[in-house]
């Protein structure tokens, strides 16, 4: 799931996994981060979820 919060000139984008998914390590790769697993790693939430800093 994706959420995304308006910035005044930007949106920010953040990846989150419902609590029913597996545990395990996830993070978010892409060109940002060079492709680089770990960098972006998903974090717990109070909530359960785990998401994207």
């Amino acid at each position: 799931m994706l959420e995304r919060a308006l910035r005044k000139n930007s949106v920010k984008v953040t990846f989150v996994l419902p609590t029913d998914t597996p545990p395990a390590e996830v993070s978010v790769v892409g060109d940002f981060n060079d492709w680089r697993p770990g960098v972006h790693p998903v974090a717990p939430r109070k909530d359960g979820n785990r998401a994207s800093p």
